[in-house]
């Protein structure tokens, strides 16, 4: 989800490529879920997703192809985004958040395979209308697709007949006195609920991958956690859905997001990620309550809100500069 020209240019011929320059768009893509565009990084993602569930793996990746193979027939840059992973990362959230809500049904598929196709052209208005302000999508088209297709899921029989349960851990273990337990799982599950997963053993897997992109990036990422986490804690949120990780997984993409891939690292951009982070964790509750009303889902909002106005404020700001 690196910063990125709007797209433009003809796409160089096929000629001038490998077939590995294509296959490396989709671990890429997959990987740009957490801004890297290490391949090997999103092969660690995938093998963490299929241990969260095949049906995750397996969505997942068909978001990721259908998204990137969009982009690609559309004509958007190949250099700027389509071989750097930027098209596919949408797509894979749609495809694990659609199967998680939607349960595993040919619809399911069929709205996959529609929603990143949607969610490419999404991505290219979104591009073009935030390039003035030197703002990245972030996770914004996915946010969008996915919000409207569970919103309106339960008007059409076809797409909501047999769609999984999504009330949140707290449900059925309310309480906020938080455990040892629930504060090391909860650590490692806000790294995995980037992917929609909270397990702490498959966020462990996802932290192996930032490693492997930068010893740098897992840190951010398990501080980041830790953060959201806290925050949530300090505000009197639920000890069930603190363990699982739902207050720490939007901090973790703001962190990350705030302190060195999108601004310049210094002992004073780690303060202002810092306050992302809290700030990110913060409004988690708050968009969750507002879209339960109309049984959406809070998804990566917060984090895409935060972090747009972090990075919008940053040219106001003489000791914070962008990467």
């Amino acid at each position: 989800m690196s910063s990125a020209a709007v797209p433009s240019g003809p796409v160089p011929p096929a000629s001038g490529r490998r077939g590995l320059d294509y296959l490396l768009t989709i671990p890429k893509g997959v990987a740009q879920v957490d801004f890297q565009a290490n391949p090997w990084t999103g092969l660690v993602f995938l093998v963490a997703l299929f241990v969260g569930g095949w049906q995750f793996g397996v969505f997942g990746l068909l978001g990721t192809v259908v998204a990137t193979l969009t982009a690609h027939v559309l004509g958007v840059s190949w250099h700027d985004r389509v071989a750097l992973g930027l098209e596919g990362f949408c797509g894979t959230l749609i495809g694990i958040s659609l199967v998680l809500y939607l349960d595993v049904r040919w619809m399911t598929v069929l709205l996959v395979v529609f929603g990143a196709i949607a969610g490419s052209v999404l991505t290219a208005a979104l591009n073009v209308l935030l390039k003035p302000y030197d703002l990245p999508t972030f996770t914004a088209p996915f946010c969008v697709i996915t919000s409207v297709m569970v919103i309106g899921g339960p008007s059409f029989t076809r797409v909501w007949d047999r769609h999984a349960g999504t009330a949140p851990p707290s449900a059925s273990a309310p309480g906020t006195a938080l455990s040892w337990t629930d504060f090391w799982q909860g650590s490692l599950s806000g790294v995995g609920q980037v992917f929609f997963q909270d397990q702490w053993y498959v966020g462990v897997i996802f932290l192996v991958g930032l490693l492997i992109a930068g010893w740098r990036t897992g840190l951010v990422a398990l501080v980041s956690s830790v953060i959201g986490l806290l925050t949530g804690w300090v505000l009197g949120a639920q000890a069930a859905d603190l363990g699982a990780g739902l207050y720490g997984y939007n901090s973790v993409l703001t962190g990350v997001a705030l302190f060195s891939t999108f601004v310049l690292a210094t002992p004073m951009s780690a303060g202002y990620a810092v306050l992302g982070a809290v700030a990110a964790a913060g409004l988690t509750a708050g968009i969750g309550n507002l879209f339960e009303v109309v049984g959406g889902h809070t998804l990566t909002w917060p984090f895409v809100l935060v972090t747009w106005v972090f990075l919008a404020a940053v040219p106001m700001l003489s000791r914070i500069e962008r990467a």
